[in-house]
């Protein structure tokens, strides 16, 4: 008995306040970056901006477009986007969650530079790999009726989650907030973005880069995540046709899952740096990096602007 009450009374002492630890009690909007090019584009914009460095990251506060807001990165990769959302979940008033970053392009009829802002997010390697069974594979587990497509031996799996009004349930893709989403409908069609790339300090003033056409805001379909930089025109293809995926990146389907279970609307904005695979002579992320990190910036801060008070 007295061995249990120890081991009690330390678990107890082990588990955090989190009620008592948040850091600002204001409700805002979380706009989330992966990194520091998208960072950038926003940065400059937020008003009033106050600083609190955890685990050795900065979120700031501040008004933006009118609105209060937090700013962070989440880093890059699944296990970042998961663990520091829901770290900022626990620490700060967050009234709903807005990423603004850039990603790969998978459906053939996005270009370069266009924001999308997809209606849910899937994780494509939440998978079992099968083994092989003479011409064909036989996954370790009953294939779902409502699973996408496998590849080779990649059979997707989806993930079980619950939260605290709904019991566990599998989900190959997490939604994104209705209300958010139809909000993004209407400012979509008012927005003018950027379609040259300034120089850069160690280029020639002369190199300006431009697209052939200018870039386009599109809401609508699935966007997938992984921990993998995908740049691979075989399994480009793949997602398009069996996820019908339209975009992809690392962290917005980590992002939609600790959402769904913390129940806080969520949407995302992705501007393709480049088409994952599908460029032609070679990944153009980075050349295009910081135009699409401006371009979804843009969009970001006119849908934070018609966000209601």
């Amino acid at each position: 008995m007295r061995t249990f009450a120890i081991a009690a009374a330390l678990t107890l002492s082990a588990t955090p306040a989190l009620a008592d630890e948040r850091l600002d009690l204001t409700p805002r909007t979380l706009v989330m970056t992966a990194y520091q090019p998208e960072w950038n584009a926003l940065v400059h914009a937020v008003a009033e901006p106050k600083e609190y460095q955890i685990n050795g990251s900065t979120y700031l506060t501040g008004v933006l477009e009118g609105k209060p807001v937090l700013l962070m990165q989440s880093g890059v990769s699944m296990v970042n986007a998961a663990m520091n959302t829901q770290l900022v979940i626990d620490r700060f008033s967050v009234k709903r969650i807005v990423f603004s970053g850039i990603a790969g392009g998978v459906d053939p009829a996005l270009s370069i530079g266009d924001v999308i802002v997809t209606e849910d997010w899937g994780q494509y390697l939440e998978v079992n790999f099968a083994r092989k069974a003479g011409k064909g594979w036989k996954s370790p587990e009953e294939v779902r009726p409502e699973a996408p497509g496998n590849w080779n031996f990649i059979f997707p799996r989806g993930v079980t989650v619950a939260n605290a009004v709904t019991p566990s349930k599998r989900f190959f893709t997490f939604p994104m907030d209705p209300q958010l989403l139809d909000l993004a409908r209407k400012v979509a069609t008012t927005i003018s973005m950027e379609r040259c790339v300034p120089p850069s300090p160690q280029q020639l003033p002369d190199t300006e880069l431009c697209l052939a056409k200018p870039p386009k805001v599109v809401v609508g379909g699935t966007g997938v995540s992984a921990g993998v930089y995908a740049d691979n025109a075989e399994f480009r293809e793949y997602l398009y046709k069996a996820w019908h995926a339209r975009v992809l990146d690392m962290e917005s389907g980590a992002v939609a899952q600790v959402a769904y279970a913390n129940q806080v609307p969520t949407i995302v904005f992705r501007s393709l740096s480049d088409l994952a695979g599908g460029d032609r002579h070679k990944n153009m992320e980075d050349t295009y990096e910081r135009l699409a990190s401006v371009n979804s910036a843009h969009v970001v801060r006119a849908f934070v602007a018609a966000l209601p008070d």
